[in-house]
């Protein structure tokens, strides 16, 4: 490298110090007086009509202030629902308890604590998100005999080969010397057509004689027989692509204690929500916020976790930390909490580099959630962030706010409950009239929806939160109450990837929490208009409060319901939307150009200038493109029908297989083009979108009930006939 010219001898003229830092002393004055003064304006008792004069004047100041672009008036947003949620918090907690009733008390009490639990996971999400490092990738030398070894670990255990096979193929095509870069499938299935495959196309096929320890054990097992400086992680259905290891490995020769480089988890088929819900695409799903928005956080603050998929670790700092973790079943935040503790850091690159399947069934969806949440509460119980040493501040209040997440299945259940406390019993769990509820509630529920929707708005619409937890509730808080209790208890499942779902139907049984739900607030709302019709006139504004609950609350039920509502995915290789320029060769030798609009490894959906028509079976040839070079593939017409086609691939070789997938998965600049695009969305857009979804769901149970019922009452109408 060349040195730097010398400067020159000199001096430069003094200028002024910059507005910034001439106004410094001005801005910390005024902080210091904020702060003295806002204990002050959180604890001061104030009368119905003064807390709503300080409640719309608040208001108004973050509506001016969310019109004023960048992160400064984000700031400004967060501060002002801290105070706003902070001064609801303590009139809760000193001004609302005064309860003679015994069950008035336990209920209050149990409302009271969920809420204290929603509050205090608001102000932890301020920490994570209010700044997120958006970090770059950093060039890797320009000789390529400098860059480091590789070990690309491809962890499979009950999945079909037609799932592995295409992130096998799409890793040799990883733009790394191949010297530098060996392939490991490591097969807890022990399967012979693994074996084959692997020897056919030329990766190394990795067996153990037990499954201890399942994904960790699995991939400790292979730490002890490989060398690689580095080590690459894919799950057996996350393709990556061919600049993977470009954009992730230049941070690891920036800073030689950097442990892990995590990428997101992008995924190319719908999930069950998005499935069911018909929202793909056009709703940010439940990880959207995870990988988007928390993980860049993270980041800022040193506390990025390891995923399990898509990253990067330095082998020797793995080894440091004993392997993998084997002690909870996440395996990988564990992981990554270890080499925090050791004084190492993480990193993460918001920039999707591969995709992979989603689960296939609600039912799948939930089991994944469970293992989720069993994990956190273990490691919440085991090796809790907020205790030992090693970590700073912002680390502890990252991890506490990951584990903390996975144990709202209570609090939920209690938000979805609570109103009924009053119009089963006439029980009051908040011991205030309901114009002070509604002048201190109000502006806490408004001030978190506003600044969450700034903060969270591409990755994240609001209320789609309380479906998905809604939804997960029942079956997130029973194991993550066992795992506090005793976290040795539960057990590592595998994610099922890549399965069809023959028939539509109704899940009633992952649906019967929301079901149960559902009735106990149908029953609330007749109790609450009943109520109506004899309740003390000063009493009428309290039923009327805990009606608008109860109807909000059933609102979210009846979506939960609708997600339970299995669609048919039959395709036994998923299709991805897709728009390529291609070129159609038919048997006479004419050519015509077109382009695609969707893809799968089995076919090709293309959309032509002109219509025409093609009998089924007809073979023809289509090439793609990869800058300029062309690849084809021999298929047969599926459909054709106006300006579509469909075609259906011919057998091939593994060469044609990795062109097909240098076109398609391996390309860097689809799923890049696609993250983080979603629109923000107004409130009421989004409340009706949610409505609207909610009525599918009354009417897809009431469908099911009518169903469930004929098929009861069929035998008995055969019986009496003969």
């Amino acid at each position: 490298m060349k040195s730097a010219p010398s400067a020159p001898l000199q001096q430069p003229a003094p200028r002024p110090a910059p507005a910034i830092l001439r106004l410094l002393p001005v801005r910390i004055l005024g902080w210091i007086a904020v702060l003295a003064t806002l204990p002050a304006l959180i604890i001061a008792p104030m009368s119905f009509e003064q807390q709503i004069a300080l409640s719309v004047g608040i208001f108004l100041a973050a509506l001016v202030t969310n019109r004023f672009r960048g992160r400064f008036a984000s700031l400004v947003l967060i501060f002002l629902s801290v105070v706003v949620s902070s001064r609801y918090t303590y009139w809760r907690v000193t001004e609302t308890m005064y309860m003679d009733n015994p069950v008035d008390l336990v209920l209050g009490v149990g409302l009271l604590m969920a809420e204290l639990y929603a509050f205090v996971v608001l102000l932890l999400g301020y920490v994570q998100t209010a700044w997120p490092l958006e970090r770059k990738p950093v060039p890797l030398p320009d000789d390529p005999a400098e860059w480091p070894t590789v070990d690309l670990f491809i962890p499979t255990y009950n999945e079909s080969l037609s799932v592995v096979r295409s992130t096998v193929l799409a890793a040799q095509l990883i733009d790394w010397p191949r010297d530098k870069l060996k392939i490991f499938v490591l097969d807890d299935g022990r399967r012979e057509e693994f074996r084959v495959f692997c020897e056919e196309v030329g990766v190394t096929h990795v067996t153990r004689d037990n499954n201890r320890h399942a994904k960790a054990g699995n991939i400790n097992a292979a730490l002890k027989h490989t060398t690689g400086e580095f080590v690459a992680i894919f799950d057996c259905d996350h393709i990556p692509t061919r600049s993977f290891m470009q954009i992730a490995m230049g941070w690891f020769g920036r800073d030689p204690k950097l442990g892990m480089v995590q990428l997101p988890h992008y995924f190319f088929s719908a999930d069950p929500f998005e499935r069911n819900l018909d929202t793909f695409g056009t709703v940010p799903n439940e990880g959207e916020l995870f990988y988007g928005l928390i993980q860049d956080g993270n980041d800022l603050w040193n506390a990025t976790f390891f995923c399990g998929s898509c990253a990067v670790l330095r082998r020797t700092i793995v080894e440091e930390v004993g392997g993998i973790a084997v002690e909870t079943v996440t395996e990988d935040a564990h992981t990554a909490l270890k080499m925090h503790r050791l004084g190492y850091t993480t990193a993460y690159l918001a920039l999707p580099q591969a995709a992979g399947l989603a689960t296939e069934s609600l039912s799948g969806h939930v089991g994944q959630r469970i293992r989720w949440a069993r994990g956190m509460a273990q490691i919440f119980r085991i090796d809790n962030p907020l205790f030992g040493r090693g970590l700073h501040w912002a680390q502890r209040l990252c991890y506490v706010n990951a584990m903390l997440h996975f144990l709202y299945g209570l609090p939920r259940l209690i938000y979805l409950t609570a109103p009924l406390a009053y119009l089963y019993f006439g029980a009051s769990v908040i011991h205030a009239s309901a114009s002070m509820i509604f002048a201190f509630a109000l502006p806490h529920i408004l001030h978190a929806n506003l600044t969450n929707s700034r903060i969270q708005g591409r990755f994240r619409y609001l209320l789609w939160n309380e479906v998905y937890e809604a939804v997960l509730a029942w079956y997130i808080f029973r194991p993550t109450l066992v795992a506090l209790i005793n976290p040795k208890l539960g057990s590592f499942n595998v994610t099922a990837k890549g399965g069809l779902i023959q028939e539509e139907y109704f899940d009633s049984s992952i649906a019967k929490a929301s079901l149960v739900l559902l009735a106990l607030n149908f029953v609330g709302v007749c109790l609450g208009l009943w109520r109506l019709s004899w309740v003390d006139p000063q009493n009428i504004a309290t039923v009327w409060l805990n009606l608008a609950w109860t109807v909000y609350n059933m609102m979210i039920l009846g979506a939960c319901v609708a997600a339970a509502n299995e669609s048919r995915q039959l395709r036994s290789s998923h299709r991805v939307e897709l728009s390529l320029p291609a070129t159609l060769y038919f048997a006479d030798g004419r050519s015509l150009r077109c382009n695609t609009f969707d893809f799968s490894s089995g076919g090709l959906g293309v959309e032509l200038p002109q219509d025409m028509k093609l009998d089924p079976e007809t073979p023809v040839d289509i090439a793609l493109y990869r800058n300029d070079l062309e690849s084809r593939f021999a298929a047969t017409v599926r459909f054709s029908g106006g300006k579509r086609l469909g075609l259906r691939f011919a057998p091939m070789s593994f060469a044609q297989e990795r062109a097909l997938v240098q076109c398609t998965t391996a390309r860097a600049d689809i799923w890049a083009a696609r993250w983080g695009n979603h629109p923000r969305v107004p409130i009421h857009r989004v409340l009706g979108h949610i409505i609207s979804i909610s009525g599918t769901g009354f009417r897809d149970m009431f469908s099911h009930y009518y169903r469930a019922t004929a098929a009861r009452l069929r035998p008995a109408k055969a019986k009496e006939s003969t």
